[in-house]
């Protein structure tokens, strides 16, 4: 795994474009001081020894290795893979969130979807030896990442999360607890749980079936309805809400009859998420329910630091900035 320990400092990357701007203005500023002398034929012969590409070559070089020491500075890291004692008991779980646009609704605060993103994360924070896996889906279904005890890469996929990530608009539950139930380890003696995240709009359908299946297979159903009955309009990014093509405001509310149902059929348990911290409580007991297993961990524990080679590449370009002359022989 690969990230920045400090990686406030990469902003300071926005000082490349701003010197070749300055650089570029600076550039077309001396051009017209130098027509004021004469004609270009005449300049160019009293200014032959003078070489503009390596001017030019000169200043690429100095952004490049600009742009290399402020990477030093956010410090790269590489994780090493340590595997943990086996002895270590713990669950899996998998957690299905939807990504609809429906899930941008802020009938929940501050959004559906934000809401939802803070639960796991403070699930994560409660989680020791368990492994976790997040799926994420709307109209169609992809593992974000893989089952891990590995929470700290957990909390960056989950950061990274929103409706963009599918282009397929929809709520196919059915097709997230399919990939749900193929995405945990074949370890039989560990409980297994599919925590689905969803408002419950828009169903494909298939999502009862999957849940008898998931049962059959000792697999526990949590559906956590998020939003209201009430329904509200669903805000865009431009500041709008969103519309259909014929110009009608939609209305988005929570489907709490389906996902009751899906919660019935699969055995599992329903719970609705609100403006409270009580999803979070019931959630936990819930959990605590499940027999806990041997885990054979893989986590990114250490961390290397990555900045030598780029230190190495910065001396030698700095090396070769030095030798190139301005002037001509």
């Amino acid at each position: 795994m690969f990230r920045f320990e400090s990686p406030i400092y990469l902003w300071l990357l926005l000082l490349i474009p701003l010197l070749a701007t300055v650089y570029y203005m600076s550039l077309c500023n001396y051009k017209k001081r130098i027509k004021k002398f004469g004609t270009p034929e005449l300049i160019k012969r009293f200014s032959s020894t003078v070489s503009h590409k390596r001017i030019l070559i000169k200043f690429i070089l100095s952004e490049v290795i600009l742009t290399l020491l402020v990477i030093m500075l956010a410090r790269p890291q590489v994780g090493n893979r340590i595997a943990s004692k086996k002895n270590k008991k713990g669950i899996e779980t998998i957690i299905a969130l939807d990504i609809s646009n429906s899930m941008l609704a802020q009938d929940v605060p501050p959004s559906r979807l934000e809401k939802s993103k803070l639960m796991v994360e403070n699930l994560m924070t409660k989680f020791s030896e368990d492994k976790i896996g997040l799926i994420v889906f709307a109209g169609d279904a992809f593992v974000q990442l893989p089952i891990t005890s590995d929470y700290i890469s957990a909390k960056m996929f989950l950061d990274n999360i929103s409706p963009s990530l599918i282009g397929t608009q929809g709520t196919d539950i059915g097709k997230a607890l399919n990939l749900a139930i193929h995405s945990f380890t074949p370890n039989s003696k560990i409980g297994k749980a599919i925590i689905v995240i969803t408002d419950g709009e828009d169903n494909e359908g298939g999502a009862e079936e999957m849940a008898n299946e998931a049962e059959k297979k000792g697999i526990k159903i949590f559906i956590l309805g998020v939003g209201s009955k009430e329904g509200t309009t669903i805000p865009m990014p431009n500041g709008e809400s969103l519309k259909t093509p014929s110009g009608d405001i939609v209305k988005t509310r929570l489907n709490e009859k389906m996902c009751k149902k899906i919660a019935e059929v699969g055995h599992g348990v329903y719970i609705h998420v609100d403006n409270t911290d009580l999803a979070d409580v019931i959630l936990n007991r819930e959990l605590s329910k499940l027999q806990r297993g041997e885990i054979n961990n893989v986590i990114y524990s250490d961390f290397d630091e990555q900045f030598q080679g780029i230190a190495l590449i910065v001396i030698l370009l700095l090396i070769l900035e030095s030798l190139i002359l301005e002037r001509k022989k």
